[in-house]
């Protein structure tokens, strides 16, 4: 089925939304925005959040680790800061993996900026090693350990087999076999997106059923140039290699005023992951705007 922003809107109006909203505080970054955040995840017996650390004149950042203290996120002493976008945290195999988005000027061109995944991995954040790339391009690459302890992967290749964005699917046996032209091969999954939108995975959950549950966003341009993100959930099933019950989870308006990078940022929100609660509902953490870091409550998108 081929999903839209506009038919996936309407249905979010008629359905419960967001609620709880509140922006979180982040310290001791100096100036910096902190955006683009992971859900909080268990690193050595403390909650810790990844979020992505940058001057609002750059589009060079670091991806720092936060710990709560006194309500507000401050750096983790001694934890391992990383020169990156858009972290993201997974558990495969019994390791920590984490991974970004590595940006460098474009070798032919020096105005320009290119990128791609870089994955690293170890028992905790402390202990993290480089172990894989990504395509060169290519952002919003996520793993998943399934129940046969293979490694499931998302991709998101753009250009001749991606248009603006689309998202793939593959399998490999471990973290060895993580390779650029194993992602690059990925089949694209049956029709999701049309040509003018575009959107990704953001992070994996293993339901009960054996299918995959995948927080992601969708996005498109206004006619002004005005770039609209929204927070998706959708089951992926491998059998029929197909979306299912995608949905909007989240709008900008539901989420407290405040500040933009650009302008043409402003209706922007960045899935970063999901934390389940005991009463049907989920904790949804979002970068707001490529400024802001915020959390939400929501009806659990799996159930």
């Amino acid at each position: 089925m081929t999903y839209t922003v506009d038919r996936l809107l309407d249905a979010y109006d008629r359905q419960e939304g967001a609620k709880q909203a509140e922006k979180l505080e982040f310290t001791g970054v100096g100036e910096r925005d902190v955006y683009n955040i992971t859900a909080p995840f268990t690193d050595e017996g403390e909650a810790v959040i990844a979020g992505r650390v940058e001057g609002r004149d750059t589009e060079y950042s670091d991806v720092y680790f936060f710990v709560k203290r006194n309500g507000k996120w401050e750096p983790r002493s001694d934890a391992p800061t990383f020169e990156l976008q858009d972290p993201f945290v997974a558990r495969i195999h019994g390791q920590l993996v984490f991974g970004g988005v590595k940006v460098t000027p474009d070798p032919d061109d020096a105005r320009r900026l290119t990128w791609k995944t870089v994955f690293y991995k170890g028992e905790s954040v402390r202990k993290l090693k480089f172990f894989a790339a990504g395509p060169e391009g290519m952002k919003d690459i996520r793993l998943l350990e399934l129940q046969d302890e293979t490694i499931g992967v998302f991709t998101r290749p753009q250009g001749e087999k991606g248009g603006r964005g689309k998202i793939g699917f593959t399998r490999i046996n471990s973290l060895f076999d993580l390779t650029s032209e194993k992602i690059e091969r990925a089949p694209l999954i049956e029709s999701h997106f049309i040509e003018e939108e575009w959107g990704g995975a953001n992070e994996l959950y293993l339901l009960a059923n054996g299918e995959i549950g995948v927080l992601g966003h969708i996005a498109q341009f206004d006619e002004e140039g005005n770039r609209h993100y929204y927070p998706i959930a959708c089951t992926y099933d491998r059998n029929t290699n197909r979306f299912t019950k995608m949905k909007i989870i989240a709008t900008r308006r539901d989420f407290p005023k405040g500040e933009a990078k650009r302008p043409d940022l402003t209706d922007v929100l960045f899935s970063g992951g999901l934390i389940f609660l005991a009463n049907g509902d989920a904790e949804l953490y979002v970068g707001v705007s490529d400024a802001e870091a915020h959390r939400a409550t929501v009806p659990n998108p799996f159930i």
